[in-house]
């Protein structure tokens, strides 16, 4: 220790002697330092009604002669952030040249004003200058819609979409996608990560585009806003069903100069979560990456209490659940921006996820007789133990031209993802003899080796093209690639303890499949009255092969068109009205269309149906959006959907060649239609300068009329699903989030199958996320089988800013405060009656810190500034 300081402490006076040198030490005198510093320019940045604008960028310009280009150009001397009261000052300036001052805000117009020190003849020279209060005129600029933008809020209403800023939802900090997504209007999310949008499952979009990753492979960090899409265009891929989009836009910062931030926390279990952004720009290069790293230590509890039909005699059936999951997975992103002219812009960037869990669960069985005086037929216990990994990687590549006239665009972009799964598991199943079950009179065996691999390709461009200020062209070209291998090998352990291999319970597959679309819409308007038209086409194929018996499966769907029509209205007082109508495809994958039967997990039989054919849905919407003083605003909208030939799962009978005794086997079918029809009420209400809270109600009525298939049609049930997110500023810095929701008794979702196994990637293919794993809390129901109980929950969080310029923030968040969200739901056929409850990481707390930091370059506040420039000025 003495030597580090004896070796430390000269080093820090030496430079710190040298960071103190008067600056006509060097004969270098940089701009805004030297004798002659004794300027000072101060004022106050205020709305149109004279209201303080806090937080407002305020920045120094000072006009230079560039040595290379030799002329002037303007060069950031200082910069600052408006204080609460909207004030703001810069001392210590240079009385010679000319300067601007260039002010803007989230949601106002930037303005600019030039200064200069020199006094008018016969004046007195001066050299404070107050520039009074400077007002900042309301962002009108519409494109398409009317947005409306509140610097306090994290939600932005479009009227055909929602806006999530994920920055200040700190419920959600060391979190991921799915605890983003609890806050976000509209959505739901159910104990297993399934998201709900309206009652149906939304297409998954990551900054624009299709993706195979699950929301527990994001980490919320690196999110920077959600968008909630009810009604998608022509524009966007007509695949995914009539739910809407969810698109994911992540972080990506083109602040000038560099900034960035590190962050670390941990949860009540000892879980750790941590990352780093990092944002440079350069000239004509903007570099961003981030790393972030996310630690799951899962519990999960449940009970099923099931009547089976089918057995003889008749039984019930309780099961216990107790499931815990611990790992940690790995997100990384990188890439650039290269200016590479004023109007041509190339992007380049990857991603990088790896995770392993290791999922443990033991299930108590008992079963009895329905019969009064009956013998307790059995106990049993299932322990079942894992290791799952995933390695995905993608790529994209983006290029913009701007031409010469105002509006007109090309984009193109190519998208490359593929990723690699192993998926292991081990099942141990104890049997046991007497009425007390305490005598093991058998045990089973089992394990499953699986493994998968697949990779996505995607190629789209679009042309924006103006015809006149009001009317524009759009077209585009899309197609994309898939090709996906999954291995699942079942072994069974004989008397002697080896495994072995059972063939027809083992799955084997690969399979590709293309789509081709092109769209083209136009948009105008007629004073008030706005249109935009548009249609897609879109054509499909795809071949599979069950390798075990190299059986081989293909089709191929025609050209199908999807219209979209949208009509807005714009009314006096802030008023608009919209009248959509689209067209959406939802086309059968692999997993569901072969028809090998997997036994490989006797609670959950699953058996894919190649008849199967693609569902079309059609979606009707109006929308009424107002904006009241102060940017509180009112957003409303009904809406229909018809669906036919729904992709449902339903229940059939069958034998399990283990035990040869009957068994229920899950299986897909086209139900005849679905509809679904509602209304969905959005407030943004600003009542005081530190409360602002954001209500989200839906109120639906679903039904599904599976025709005369073997499945029971859904009656039609009307349900409501509310959230309300509250967000206070308080004293000393603090801030604090309070949000709840409430869903009551709801059918179960149109096409879901009932969310109770994992998804086929958790079988052995590339997906299977932290949430992944099959099996373990009974079968799958078909959709039109059953209902879930009503449920609600409540979160809280407190955000503490501190240090200069608040660079670090402290939250501690506490969610499912008083463990009130509990999944129960009843399902029925002709074979069985159940019931069975969960709860997932009830009240769970996380603490998180972090910490801002950043420089801004003068030389980059503009695109056109083609100098460089040494000298920075320090700037949060």
């Amino acid at each position: 220790m003495k030597f580090f300081l004896s070796t430390l402490l000269p080093v820090f006076f030496f430079f710190n002697g040298l960071a103190q040198q008067p600056t006509g030490m060097n004969g270098n005198i940089p701009p805004g330092r030297g004798p002659g510093n004794i300027g000072h320019v101060f004022g106050k940045v205020v709305d149109t009604a004279g209201k303080a604008i806090s937080e407002a960028s305020v920045i120094l310009l000072q006009s230079r002669l560039d040595t290379v280009t030799k002329k002037s150009k303007d060069v950031l001397l200082k910069g600052m952030t408006a204080q609460k009261n909207g004030d703001f000052s810069f001392e210590d300036l240079p009385v010679s040249g000319n300067f601007t001052v260039k002010i803007s805000a989230t949601g106002y117009s930037t303005t600019e004003q030039k200064i200069s020190f020199r006094p008018a003849p016969g004046v007195a020279p001066s050299f404070d200058k107050d520039l009074g209060k400077i007002k900042l005129l309301t962002d009108t600029k519409e494109l398409e819609t009317v947005i409306v933008t509140a610097n306090t809020s994290s939600l932005r209403l479009d009227i055909d979409k929602k806006v999530f800023t994920v920055d200040k939802n700190i419920v959600s900090a060391g979190g991921t996608a799915l605890d983003v997504m609890k806050n976000v209007p509209s959505i739901n999310v159910d104990i297993d990560g399934n998201v709900s949008l309206r009652n149906a499952a939304p297409q998954l979009f990551v900054d624009g585009r299709p993706t195979t990753l699950s929301l527990d492979q994001i980490p919320a960090d690196a999110i920077e806003s959600v968008e909630v899409i009810t009604n998608p265009s022509a524009k966007y891929d007509a695949s995914g069903g009539g739910a809407g989009i969810l698109n994911i836009v992540l972080k990506k910062n083109k602040k000038t100069g560099y900034n960035g931030n590190i962050r670390a926390g941990i949860d009540k279990r000892g879980a750790l979560n941590g990352g780093f952004d990092f944002n440079a720009r350069q000239n004509k290069v903007n570099f961003f990456g981030s790393i972030n790293v996310n630690q799951m230590k899962g519990r999960t509890t449940g009970t099923t209490d099931r009547f089976n039909f089918l057995d003889s005699p008749q039984t019930i059936v309780n099961q216990v659940n107790n499931n815990k999951t611990s790992g940690a997975f790995v997100f990384g992103r990188a890439g650039l921006d290269y200016f590479l002219t004023n109007r041509t812009t190339l992007s380049l960037a990857g991603f990088k996820v790896r995770g392993e869990f290791n999922p443990y669960e033991l299930i108590n069985i008992n079963t009895d007789s329905l019969y009064q005086g009956g013998m307790i037929q059995g106990f049993r216990d299932r322990l079942s133990t894992g290791n799952r990994v995933f390695n995905g990687q993608g790529l994209s590549f983006g290029m913009k031209y701007l031409f010469p006239k105002a509006g007109e665009e090309l984009t193109f972009d190519a998208n490359y993802f593929s990723g690699k799964s192993e998926n292991n598991a081990f099942y141990t199943t104890n049997n046991y003899a007497g009425v007390t079950g305490s005598t093991i009179k058998g045990t089973t065996l089992q394990k499953i080796l699986g493994d998968g691999n697949d990779w996505n390709f995607i190629l789209q461009s679009d042309y924006i093209k103006p015809v006149n200020t009001k009317t524009k062209l759009e077209a585009g070209l899309r197609a994309a690639f898939r090709s996906r291998e999954n291995n699942n090998n079942n072994y069974t352990a004989d008397s002697s303890g080896a495994y072995i291999l059972i063939p027809n319970a083992s799955s084997n597959y690969n399979n590709n499949d293309n789509v081709y679309a092109a769209y083209a819409s136009i948009t105008s308007s007629i004073k008030n009255f706005g249109y935009k038209i548009g249609l897609r086409a879109e054509s499909s194929n795809y071949q599979g092969e069950l390798v075990n018996n190299s059986q081989k499966f293909s089709n191929s769907y025609p050209v199908s068109l999807f219209p979209s029509i949208f009509l807005s209205q714009k009314l006096n007082n802030s008023q608009e009205l919209q009248l959509s109508y689209t067209r959406r495809i939802n086309r059968p994958n692999f997993f569901q269309l072969i028809p090998f039967v997997d036994y490989s997990d006797e609670l959950n039989i699953t058996q894919g149906n190649p008849g199967l054919v693609p569902e079309f849905t059609n979606s009707l919407e109006m929308s009424y959006l107002k904006t009241f003083n102060g940017k509180n605003t009112f957003l409303s909208s009904v809406y229909y959907k018809k669906t036919t030939d729904l992709i449902t799962r339903f229940l059939d009978k069958g034998v399990n060649p283990f035990t040869g005794k009957d068994a229920i086997i899950n299986t897909y079918i086209n139900a005849n239609s679905s509809q679904s029809y509602g209304a969905e009420f959005t407030t943004q209400i600003f009542p005081v300068k530190w409360w602002d809270f954001t209500t989200n109600v839906n109120v639906y009525n679903s039904a599904i009329d599976a025709g005369a298939s073997k499945t029971q049609s859904q009656v039609g049930m009307w349900s409501w699903f509310g959230k309300v997110n509250n967000n206070f500023k308080l004293p000393s810095d603090f801030s604090l989030q309070l949000s709840a929701s409430y869903q009551s008794k709801t059918n179960l979702l149109a096409g879901s199958g009932g969310g109770f196994g994992g998804p086929p990637g958790a079988r052995g293919g590339s997906g299977g996320g932290p949430g992944g794993g099959g099996g373990g809390f009974g079968q799958a129901q078909s959709a039109s089988q059953g209902y879930i109980k009503s449920f609600y929950s409540v979160d809280i969080a407190v955000k503490k800013s501190f240090l200069k310029n608040k660079a670090a923030s402290a939250i501690l968040s506490f969610s499912d405060i008083f463990r009130t969200k509990i999944t129960e739901q009843h399902s029925e056929s002709d074979y069985f009656i159940q019931d069975y409850s969960r709860l997932r990481d009830p009240q769970m707390v996380r603490l998180t810190l972090t910490y801002r930091f950043g420089k801004v370059d003068a030389s980059l506040f503009k695109r056109k500034s083609m100098g460089t420039e040494n000298t920075t000025e320090g700037m949060q």
